[in-house]
């Protein structure tokens, strides 16, 4: 037994939502949201960067 899905249905499902939330943005909000995604993009890579020099395997 197989599931099927039926993608106009998810489309429409998900734009209806899209734009039924859309009048409700504040500009601030999308400031705030981008500054908070970058600040997180930044800390992760820095940390990875880090953790991968403590795991760094030793050459032979």
């Amino acid at each position: 037994m197989t599931m099927s899905t039926n993608n106009p249905t998810y489309i429409g499902t998900a734009g209806g939502t899209f734009l039924s939330v859309l009048p409700n943005i504040q500009s601030e909000d999308v400031f705030k949201t981008v500054v908070l995604a970058t600040i997180g993009a930044v800390v992760s890579f820095t940390i990875s960067l880090v953790f991968k020099s403590f795991v760094k395997k030793p050459k032979k």
